[in-house]
């Protein structure tokens, strides 16, 4: 691995949420000058879930994103606490959102979502052998669950319906799988 030609001089908390921290540095950069550099710690790993029932089946969660300003489509996502195993969060959020259990899971993907300002990883899971049941979401989730078929998920993909990055990049992972009759 190629060592770094950063030089931190210094760093400072500079806001804190549950969810995030976002840091200044000031830094000497690889070509020798004085820069600064601003990086947005993630509290959380993310986790996302393509649940697939047997006819290619799956559901998608659409909801309000306050940072996009805008309601998007997107497969069942949320946080997972560094400490915890990622398949669990899963596992949660997609009971929690959707209301389905899964007696098979596989990551397919993992992923760093924007590497040049966070450190925030994302882990996608496909689950197959669904069991369905009631969502239990959290106070402050306004979901809305949409049942679809593979197919009309990926071309959503394709027109730019959907744009969330874990969203278009386990759409895209599973799509090969399938062409390449893995699943």
């Amino acid at each position: 691995m190629k060592k770094s030609n950063w030089k931190t001089l210094k760093s400072e908390v500079k806001y804190q949420t549950p969810w995030i921290e976002v840091v200044h540095h000031d830094v000497i950069t690889p070509g020798g000058s004085n820069g600064i550099y601003g990086c947005v710690n993630f509290q959380n790993w993310a986790v996302g879930v393509i649940p697939l029932d047997d006819e290619n089946y799956t559901w998608i969660v659409g909801q309000f994103r306050y940072p996009m300003q805008k309601f998007t489509w997107e497969i069942p996502e949320g946080g997972c606490p560094k400490n915890t195993n990622p398949l669990l969060s899963a596992q949660r959020e997609l009971k929690e959102e959707v209301g389905i259990t899964a007696k098979d899971w596989l990551l397919i993907q993992e992923m760093d979502l924007s590497n040049s300002a966070t450190d925030e990883i994302s882990f996608t899971y496909l689950a197959r052998n669904l069991e369905i049941g009631a969502p239990e979401q959290d106070e402050n989730e306004d979901i809305t669950i949409k049942k679809i078929h593979f197919d009309e998920l990926y071309e959503m993909v394709l027109n730019g319906e959907i744009r969330d990055a874990i969203s278009v990049a386990g759409v895209y992972k599973v799509k090969q799988m399938m062409d390449e009759k893995l699943i």
